[in-house]
């Protein structure tokens, strides 16, 4: 089925009405690549398929036409048949070893996303197919109250958005996290949610009862203070002003709230790292991490492309920074490597955000969550509520 490129309203986003699908930029063929509203520039191959397609010219100049004149991409929404909930991992470069996505693929088109590559699995690009076929799993709340009823669940902090965001637009008419949250909610189970979006307020009833019994903290990912840079970054995404807002009004509800600033990139938004985390910190922010920028399998060429498109003047000097943090290529996939980088430049990022996050008391021991509450509540599913009859 078709959904419509809808953005969040303004109180959602922060960005003005129709904001999302103008662009920053005027028009300009050096735009000619972008699609309004979406952060790829384009669609790689698959790395699974054998055969690929290039732009040909068909002698009406359409590989020249101005960003302008490129339509809009409307998103498509595609059911997931897959008949679990929680995905599991053993990586050791992670803090948990169970999350739950409502959604693949992530509305919000930030073109950084370590993600785009897992759209490859699914059979799509990911570059703006990652952006525009989103796949969702309708009957996810009642998939993860059969896992957790299984005899012999034992119950660790759920990660809620570990791979694409929970709370992208489509969440706002899908409502899959909030079910979600009703579950764990039920069963007392702790979860740990990461985003990038405002819209995670509108479930502060839910949020609040949990942090009363220690279920619950929230991560919002800032990336930059610069409202042009993030639009071009993130161009569906809430503003950095809407992030910190949210943070805010997490706090005051005393809900335990951090802030991401991930990924760094540098010759980017590095140099912002010490005023995120000022800003995150005056907000209400209590703890903090950072990433750096990694480019695995298609996300070198979408995030190279990317950059050549809106910033060309610093794209070499941005791609020879990342290759010293990365052993002189653009990804490193070792574990304990993979997220920091290594070198000179990585050594100084890390040095800064340990200086930082001890000037502003974000150094302070993480308060635990509470694994001991869980419950299997009485009841069935209501899937299987008219069986239990009989």
């Amino acid at each position: 089925m078709q959904h419509g490129a809808e953005s969040w309203d303004r109180d959602d986003t922060g960005w003005p009405a129709g904001a999302a699908e103008s662009g920053e930029a005027p028009p300009s063929p050096m735009l000619s690549a972008a699609r309004r509203g979406r952060g790829a520039t384009l669609n790689p191959g698959i790395r699974f398929e054998t055969s690929e397609s290039s732009p040909f010219d068909d002698g009406w100049a359409t590989l020249d036409a101005d960003f302008a004149d490129i339509p809009a991409q409307d998103t498509t929404l595609i059911r997931d048949a897959s008949r679990s909930a929680i995905a599991w991992n053993s990586s050791p470069d992670l803090g948990f070893d169970r999350a739950v996505n409502p959604y693949r693929g992530c509305e919000h088109g930030c073109v950084y996303c370590y993600a785009r590559p897992t759209h490859a699995y699914l059979g799509y690009s990911p570059g703006v197919d990652f952006e525009t076929r989103l796949v969702f799993k309708p009957e996810i709340a009642d998939l993860l109250e059969k896992e957790l009823r299984k005899p012999g669940y034992v119950a660790r902090p759920m990660t809620l958005g570990s791979n694409t965001d929970p709370y992208q637009p489509v969440e706002r008419t899908l409502k899959l996290t909030r079910a979600v949250l009703e579950v764990l909610d039920r069963f007392n189970h702790p979860v740990v949610i990461v985003s990038k979006s405002a819209g995670m307020l509108r479930d502060l009833d839910l949020l609040s009862r949990m942090a009363e019994r220690r279920l619950v903290q929230v991560f919002l990912s800032v990336t930059t203070l610069d409202a042009s840079l993030a639009r071009r970054m993130e161009p569906r995404a809430a503003t950095p002003a809407r992030r910190l807002h949210a943070i805010a009004e997490l706090a005051r509800a005393r809900i335990p709230v951090g802030v991401l600033a991930a990924p760094m990139i540098p010759g980017l938004n590095d140099a912002e790292m010490e005023k995120i985390l000022e800003a995150a910190t005056r907000a209400g922010a209590r703890r903090a991490a950072y990433v750096l920028l990694r480019l695995p399998h298609e996300l070198r060429e979408i995030f190279e492309s990317w950059l050549h498109t809106h910033f060309p003047d610093r794209a070499q000097h941005v791609l020879s920074l990342v290759r010293e943090t990365r052993g002189g290529g653009l990804n490193e996939a070792r574990f304990h490597h993979r997220f920091a980088g290594q070198g000179v430049y990585a050594d100084l990022l890390l040095r800064r955000f340990s200086r930082a996050i001890r000037q502003w008391g974000l150094d302070a021991a993480r308060e635990g969550l509470d694994c001991t509450a869980f419950r299997v509540p009485d009841g069935v599913l209501a899937a299987n509520a008219q069986m239990s009859l009989f």
